[in-house]
């Protein structure tokens, strides 16, 4: 009898604890709100828009009142004769800034971490983020001041004095890969780096002083003990760069390049090219359905990429 009685208090606890619990995690439902707020009015209510991908938009009768018209949207993107170009240029631009920027912000990270004096931390923290900081819009205009044909720096101050002749950046194709690849490293590597910061500043010190005192140098230390304890975030944040393999910085793709026809074959990606369409033809369900495919293809290369590091190490996958 005792026991029913000490089951059923556990079942049921005190209406007084209740409250007090309640009371208790407020504050923290109340911190959560405004992120909770901000998630469901830019994540969830746009997604009613997804119907827009299959309608005939109409401005006078409005989105949603608008006329079907089944996958229509859907077929300039296949049969539009760059379909290959984009792809490549969007996968294999993705590919090149997940290796790069992992690589260089792990160790922009474990070099942060041997700095010692806590001012000259803070500020190399701070230079290495302000590009994070900056408008794709600035940005664009300081490579433009770099690369200009005829005002450029590198023109005017690097190859004109040693008598080389000037370079046409903003119409030779050539140089563009590179240039969008450094471009993108430079202005997103510190935030990259500062997350994987975070995460060396969480490892125990006590793992590097008893390795210190076996006698392991400094690199056996970052290949030991640093490294592996980076996987859970690495693979997090590959995790989440994979999402986005089909989508693209538009400011990067559009603005860096001054969206020169010349250079489309190394810079167009889908993104560039829905919004070159929509500008010329003014069909907003073109743009929602190609959105729309790189929001699919996304979540499946999530699904695929979850699967995969849940076969080799279980406990690292998200789900």
């Amino acid at each position: 009898m005792q026991n029913v009685k000490q089951t059923k208090a556990l079942r049921h606890p005190p209406r007084k604890k209740m409250r007090g619990r309640w009371k208790w995690y407020l504050p923290f439902y109340l911190m959560m709100l405004p992120g909770l707020l901000y998630i469901l009015i830019n994540n969830y209510l746009p997604m009613a828009g997804i119907v827009v991908a299959f309608k005939k938009v109409n401005y006078r009768l409005g989105l949603f009142a608008s006329p079907w018209n089944g996958i229509d949207n859907f077929k300039f993107l296949f049969k539009s004769g760059s379909l290959g170009t984009m792809l490549r240029n969007t996968i294999l631009y993705n590919v090149v800034f997940i290796v790069i920027g992992t690589v260089l912000a792990v160790a922009v990270a474990i070099m942060l971490n041997e700095i010692r004096q806590k001012f000259a931390s803070r500020l190399y923290q701070t230079l290495i983020l302000m590009p994070y900081l900056m408008s794709m819009v600035i940005v664009s205009y300081l490579v433009f001041a770099f690369l200009s044909g005829e005002t450029g720096y590198i023109n005017n101050s690097i190859l004109k004095p040693l008598g080389l002749q000037p370079i046409s950046f903003y119409q030779e194709q050539a140089y563009w890969p590179f240039i969008l690849v450094f471009v993108h490293t430079w202005k997103n590597i510190g935030f990259t780096s500062i997350v994987y910061f975070a995460a060396v500043v969480g490892i125990s010190k006590e793992l590097y002083e008893s390795a210190s005192v076996e006698g392991a140098t400094k690199l056996q230390q970052i290949r030991h003990i640093t490294l592996p304890s980076l996987k859970p975030t690495v693979i997090t944040m590959f995790i989440l760069s994979i999402s986005k393999m089909f989508f693209s910085d538009f400011g990067l793709f559009y603005q860096v390049p001054k969206n020169s026809g010349i250079l489309y074959p190394v810079t167009q990606t889908i993104d560039t090219y829905v919004y070159n369409a929509l500008m010329n033809q003014n069909n907003p369900g073109m743009s929602a359905a190609a959105g729309f495919i790189q929001s699919i293809a996304g979540c499946i290369l999530v699904i695929l990429a979850n699967a995969l590091i849940r076969r080799i190490s279980r406990e690292d996958a998200m789900f």
